[in-house]
């Protein structure tokens, strides 16, 4: 483990059980023609999950794509903060789609995804 994963990983919060599934939003599905994507979207669907390399003084991403590689959005920080490191670090996740609501709904409530984790091997 680097020197900057170490720092890092000793101010995220704890994580959440992996023996239940989590549920968060899709943030900034607003940005460019994402609005694209989400019109395909169905409950069900498997989304895949990018972390970005972990940076010194950064907050993490994971970023959210379609099965063909779109980028739908980012999940929340505050779940990114815990869950960047822990895939960098071995850990996996998949995310899929719950509920897929409307225009009417704020843009970072739109997508709702269900995050199933397992520890590293």
């Amino acid at each position: 483990m680097s020197q900057t994963t170490r720092t890092h990983a000793a101010m995220l919060p704890p994580m959440p059980p992996i023996d239940s599934p989590l549920r968060t939003n899709v943030h900034g599905t607003v940005f460019a023609a994402r609005i694209d994507v989400i019109s395909r979207l169905q409950p069900g669907d498997r989304l895949l999950l990018v972390p970005d390399p972990l940076q010194e003084n950064e907050t993490p991403a994971v970023w959210v794509h379609v099965s063909g590689g779109d980028v739908l959005g980012h999940v929340p920080v505050q779940v990114a903060a815990w869950l960047a490191p822990w895939m960098l670090a071995g850990g996996r996740c998949r995310a899929t789609v719950v509920e897929v609501r409307g225009s009417e709904v704020e843009s970072w409530n739109r997508i709702a995804i269900e995050l199933d984790r397992s520890p590293p091997s």
